[in-house]
């Protein structure tokens, strides 16, 4: 064997002659591929102004001096230009991208962004490209807002945060199906229903599975607080329009506040306290 297995740099064999020059080469190896980084993969032919050390990585369409080189390595040393092959585990800089690129044994893959899938402390899959095993997980802002973006391709796709326990679904919030915002809730045998729907063309709210054709549209019965006639809370505070059910003995009544005081739904007169 007269090369190293992976750099193919030259061995100096016994009783050779000029030892130098074979030792030479093999620090010219060591001097190109030694902590990876090129300027650019944008130059299809060699640039006429480039300087001793100058490395490159050739894209495909290679001309002139690096005619036949698509996807090699091309270093400038000693006035000429020299190439090498990449071999499955190398990683390199791009200068003019400021990225990291790894070799997977047949092209350059970005080594950070993007990547195909990202594990954290647990392992992705094709469909969950993105997983990650902790306590919490922090987004943060970068001296302003910060948003999350959820993003779907069509109308009756979903974007939604889904939240469950032991792998098994309760709980979703997004648009499903539609573009219209909802929340929904399984019970123990998977059922699902809807808790809350909002029409994005008019902002009404629906609670329950109806559509909402009011500003509140609730399916079902509405349960107000209830209080004693002599404990009720400040009307005031409460706010003009707020609703309270008011117990008088064996029975009750609505009332309502005019943010001022509470007034009997069915007479419009002050609730005596």
């Amino acid at each position: 064997m007269e090369t190293t297995p992976n750099l193919k740099m030259p061995y100096i064999l016994p009783s050779q002659a000029q030892k130098h020059v074979t030792h030479n080469e093999a620090l010219r190896y060591l001097d190109a591929l030694l902590h990876l980084s090129v300027l650019s993969r944008q130059y299809s032919s060699a640039p006429v102004t480039a300087q001793e050390g100058d490395r490159y990585l050739i894209p495909a369409g290679a001309a002139d001096l690096w005619s036949g080189q698509d996807g090699n390595l091309a270093a400038f040393m000693d006035g000429e230009w020299f190439f090498f092959v990449p071999l499955r585990g190398w990683i390199m800089h791009i200068a003019d991208e400021n990225a990291l690129f790894i070799f997977n044994g047949s092209q350059w893959q970005a080594l950070l962004n993007p990547q195909p899938m990202i594990g954290g402390n647990t392992e992705a899959d094709t469909y969950n490209r993105l997983a990650v095993a902790s306590d919490a997980v922090l987004l943060t802002h970068s001296g302003a807002g910060h948003q999350l973006k959820i993003n779907k391709n069509l109308s009756e796709n979903t974007a939604s945060l889904l939240f469950q326990s032991s792998w098994t679904g309760y709980a979703e919030m997004g648009i499903a199906g539609e573009n219209n915002f909802s929340i929904k809730v399984a019970d123990d045998s998977g059922q699902w229903r809807q808790a809350l729907r909002i029409d994005r063309a008019s902002g009404n709210i629906a609670i329950g599975s109806v559509w909402p054709t009011a500003p509140l549209h609730v399916e079902g019965p509405i349960r107000t607080g209830n209080y004693e006639s002599g404990a009720l809370p400040d009307a005031a505070q409460s706010g003009a329009g707020a609703v309270i059910f008011i117990r008088t003995g064996q029975s009750g009544k609505l009332a309502f506040s005019d943010g001022q005081q509470w007034l009997w739904v069915d007479g419009n007169q002050p609730v005596a306290p």
